[in-house]
């Protein structure tokens, strides 16, 4: 696998905040672990990034009528779930494939997400992460890209990371934290991939 390099720069790196977000609902999931390895591999190795966990399990079910009748009022939950996603530079959605697509859970924050005059997830690079069985939930992610093309999401294509969880040797342990050193690697390769393009999406002038 080709390595992707970390952006250097004479001067102290921009630092990107990632908003990460788990499909899953479950406290032991592969994809919670996923996310604590990605906040681990940025503290340890990758000057410039840190993972913002944005936690969606507490939004309501999307009903316009908690909406304001001007639609730019939100429930306060979702009001502050609208703001941590707005600060962020770019996105890693850790995605489980139920039925073949995303989890309702995650649709119904990237709707939360789509709603009003002022919609907060364009315009920035993303990454995804999938894990699960013959597939490594491969048909998720195809799913949440379709639904990023209307967001205007820009999701990176190469390395990608679709873990086959059951295989062996374990990727998981019993309370879902990554232990597998290769996958360790790929998610590594994932996020420089993902930062490399954050930074040449982000406007000149900032």
């Amino acid at each position: 696998m080709e390595a992707v390099a970390v952006p250097s720069a004479a001067t102290k790196p921009t630092v990107l905040r990632v908003a990460a977000f788990c499909g899953s609902l479950r406290k032991d999931s592969w994809h919670r672990g996923l996310i604590r390895a990605a906040e681990e591999l940025c503290e340890e190795s990758i000057p410039g990034l840190q993972i913002d966990h944005v936690d969606i399990s507490g939004l309501p079910p999307l009903n316009t009528d908690l909406e304001t009748d001007d639609g730019e009022g939100f429930p306060p939950d979702v009001e502050a779930f609208r703001d941590r996603v707005r600060a962020a530079d770019c996105f890693l959605f850790a995605s489980p494939e139920y039925n073949y697509s995303i989890t309702g859970t995650l649709k119904n924050a990237l709707d939360w997400g789509s709603r009003g005059k002022k919609p907060c997830w364009a315009d920035r690079a993303a990454a995804i992460v999938c894990a699960g069985g013959t597939f490594g939930g491969a048909r998720a992610s195809l799913h949440l890209r379709q639904v990023g093309v209307f967001l205007d999401l820009h999701f990176i294509n190469k390395p990608e990371l679709h873990v086959r969880g059951y295989e062996d040797p374990p990727k998981f342990d019993a309370h879902g934290n990554l232990i597998h050193a290769e996958t360790r690697e790929r998610l590594m390769q994932v996020l420089l991939s993902l930062q490399a393009f954050a930074l040449r999406l982000q406007p000149k002038d900032k």
